[in-house]
This record gives structure tokens, C-alpha cells and sequence, in this order.
């Protein structure tokens, strides 16, 4: 989609309302007037991740993609492929030492996003942070105050804040077409044991970092923290407590992180939102099933459910009542005819189909338009942070299994949350 199109096809009531739930997407209103310029991006960690970004911005003609950092020569290789033009460097201090680089995106393991921000603000580069932001609450914290303290743009690998099927599905959602929401349960499963190849065994634990404590904190960190920030977004809130039980029940292979996790997180006002994971099975896959006493939307399958439906057809309700007769002595909840069973609602789709992509395009153009126009979107460092320290928050409550609270040293003025001096 164009982005002078956006608003158009994805068919808001209204701006203002629209502009309510999501505020950030102010920052592709002068996109129109930025034509002329052009930004110099260097990017720090080229794998995987960097290369399914590298692939939006090399098709933004505000974009020079300037420098590809990383410590691993396969990666570089591969990344240059894409940015054929970019410059080569294997520490990323030179990368901020070099006066001509107005931004950097972070795409590295997750224990070294700190530092890398940190740095790149202290030399006074924004910052596109790959999530989870931090390795600790801490780190978040530090790194959110940082951005604030700078005054520099600073935007995190939160693509559902900018994808259409979410986008509306919020508008609707805060506008009362659900209703009231009472409860949020989100999932994400797959069926694999997250490897990659390693050439070599030393270096395990470089190519293969997801799996280990001293890199990553696992699916917590890798998967809930994109849905996380969904419950939040929905809600207008930022839970008050998280408990929940992993394990590792499945790959038995040395790995340090669970395979088979369960969160449960609570609202002041009693409200929840769930997240489970597994990785040996992925029949389910992936969804959050955001649900009001009106109906019930599910942003990734880009569909939504209102809880009542028209009757069944004269001849099927002809059938009900001859089942009840037949079989009303007998304890059933329920009849297979009943028209208001999950299977007969068929739901309809948020935007008439699903769409392609899943925002990532519109996020970092989102942060070039940002860079350009020196002006950071409302609320969407706020979004990321809180993101973030769920995700920590929920893997701290596995580890030591027990219900902990959002400590109140880490709380910062948003939303149902307020700093305590």
C-alpha cells in the first residue's frame, strides 16, 4: 500500500478516533514532504533479522544503508548481497564514531542491545532497537530514560503497531463495537527445535544464542513480547501481576531455555490476559483472541466474532427440537444443533481479507519519516518499553515460580501506571 493510500484502505470511521488508538501513525503524515530527503543508516548485527529488514528499507529512496556491522564474516556476506553498496565493520564503536550516521538499527543477540543503545544515543544516533529491548528490567529502564534524557528518536521491532489487520482491529475495539473486554489469551506455538547450523562446534553458542541463558531468555523473549504488547495496546492498561510454569518437556538437547511455557497476567481490576507456548506442536499456531461481551476479534487470522449470530435455518431448529425431545433426560450441556456453537460463527474479516504483509514495512518507514522530522511519535517507546519488561517480568515469575508484582522502581507515566518517588 501507498502510505497517502493507508488511511483510505484500511477504511477508519474517523481520524481522530483512529489517531485515539494509535497516535504513532502520525509519523507518516508529512511523508509527502520529505521527498527530498535522505538518511544514512548503519546496521549492527547482519543475520537473519537484519536481512528481512534490510529488505524494506533498501525499497525506501529516503534510505542509504550505509555500514553492515557484525562479528560473524557469513552474515556480512549474506546481508551485502542486499546492500551491495555498504561499508564493512566489525566494531560497532567505529560505526558510532563516524559522524556521517544519523541512525542505527540493532538486530544483534539479545544480551548486547543495551550496550549498543546506550552507546549509539551517548554519540547521538537514533535508535531502532530490535525487541525485547533489554536482557533486564534494568536495561529497559535505563535505555527508555536514555531516549527521553537524549531527545532521540527511538523505535522497537514492534511491528503489529503498524499492521492494518491490528490498526483496525483496535479502532473497533476502542470504540466500543465489542464491547466491554474482559479477557485476553494469546498464543504462539510451532513444532521445531529452533537450531540453526553450526559449522563449527565452537561456536555453538554464537549461531545458536536463542537457546541459552547467557544470550537470551527464550520464547518469553523471542515470541511474547509481540503479543504482550497486544493485550495492553487493547486493554488501555499495563498489567499489575504475572504468574505461569515452563519447562523443557520436549528438546532434551542441551539447550538452557524452556520449549513448553504458560503466563497468566493480571489487571487492577481483575482483568487477565493469558500467553502459552509450545514449540512441539504447532497445530494451533499463533493468535490473540481479544474478547468483549459483544463479540470476539483475532487480529492475526485478521477476523472478528460477534457472540450473536443470525438463527439457524427453519429445518436445522426443526431438528434441535427433536433432539431435545429425544434427549432432554439426559445431562447434555448443549445440543450439536445449537446455533450459537463456535463452529457455526464464521466471523468476518477486518478488512475484507488478510492482508500481505505484517506492518514492518510502515514501521521503518515510520522511523525514517521520525529521523528526518527529528519528531518521536507519541507513545511508541512507551508501547515498546512496557513490551519489554512483560516479557522480563514473566520469564523472572518462571524462573521462581511465584506471582510477582510490576515493581514500582520500573513504572514510568503511562498509561494506569505512574513513577513513585
Amino acid at each position: 500500500m501507498k502510505r497517502r493510500d493507508f488511511l483510505k484502505n484500511i477504511g477508519v470511521a474517523g481520524l481522530a478516533t483512529f489517531l485515539a488508538s494509535s497516535p504513532w501513525i502520525s509519523a507518516l503524515s508529512e511523508s509527502e514532504h520529505t521527498q527530498k530527503e535522505k538518511i544514512r543508516l548503519a546496521i549492527i548485527g547482519a543475520g537473519s533479522r537484519a536481512r528481512h529488514l534490510s529488505r524494506f528499507l533498501t525499497q525506501n529512496p529516503k534510505v542509504e544503508i550505509a555500514v553492515l556491522c557484525d562479528i560473524y564474516q557469513p552474515s556480512i556476506d549474506s546481508t551485502l548481497k542486499l546492500v551491495p553498496g555498504a561499508k564493512v565493520c566489525m566494531d560497532y564503536r567505529k560505526v558510532l564514531d563516524d559522524k556521517s550516521i544519523d541512525a542505527v538499527v540493532i538486530a544483534t543477540p539479545l544480551n548486547s542491545h543495551y550496550p549498543i543503545a546506550m552507546d549509539a544515543f551517548d554519540a547521538g544516533k537514533h535508535v531502532f532497537c530490535e525487541k525485547t529491548i533489554g536482557f533486564t528490567l534494568e536495561e529497559c529502564f535505563n535505555m527508555y530514560q536514555k531516549h527521553r534524557q537524549t531527545g532521540l528518536i527511538f523505535f522497537t521491532g514492534q511491528q503489529r503497531l503498524f499492521d492494518p489487520r491490528y490498526l483496525k482491529a483496535m479502532e473497533m475495539i476502542h470504540s466500543g463495537t465489542f464491547g466491554e473486554i474482559n479477557a485476553i489469551r494469546t498464543f504462539w506455538n510451532r513444532n521445531g527445535d529452533w537450531r540453526r547450523h553450526v559449522p563449527s562446534p565452537e561456536l555453538e553458542r554464537q549461531i545458536n544464542w536463542r537457546l541459552y541463558r547467557e544470550y537470551s531468555k527464550g520464547i518469553m523473549t523471542e515470541l511474547a513480547c509481540h503479543q504482550l504488547q497486544v493485550g495492553s495496546w487493547a486493554l488501555r492498561k499495563i498489567p499489575e501481576s504475572v504468574m505461569g510454569h515452563g519447562a523443557i518437556t520436549y528438546w532434551k538437547d542441551g539447550r538452557e531455555v524452556y520449549d513448553n511455557i504458560s503466563c497468566i497476567y493480571t489487571f487492577d481490576d481483575g482483568k487477565m490476559m493469558t500467553f502459552d507456548s509450545v514449540i512441539s506442536n504447532k497445530f494451533y499456531g499463533l493468535e490473540e483472541q481479544i474478547m468483549g461481551h459483544l463479540g470476539t476479534v483475532e487480529p492475526e487470522k485478521g477476523k472478528y466474532f460477534f457472540e450473536n449470530i443470525p438463527p439457524a435455518p427453519a429445518f436445522l431448529n426443526m431438528i434441535n427440537d427433536v433432539e431435545n425431545q429425544l434427549f432432554d433426560s439426559l445431562p447434555f450441556a448443549g445440543t450439536s444443533w445449537a446455533p450459537e456453537t463456535a463452529n457455526e460463527n464464521k466471523g468476518e474479516y477486518i478488512l475484507g481479507e488478510r492482508p500481505k504483509g505484517d506492518g514492518t514495512d510502515l514501521l521503518l518507514d515510520a522511523f525514517v519519516e521520525a529521523v528526518i522530522t527529528r519528531k518521536q511519535p507519541q507513545n511508541i517507546a512507551e508501547e515498546g518499553y512496557y513490551a519489554s519488561a512483560l516479557c522480563l517480568l514473566g520469564d523472572q515469575a518462571l524462573q521462581e515460580k511465584r506471582l510477582l508484582t510490576f515493581p514500582d522502581e520500573f513504572k514510568i507515566n503511562y498509561l494506569n501506571h505512574r513513577i513513585i518517588k
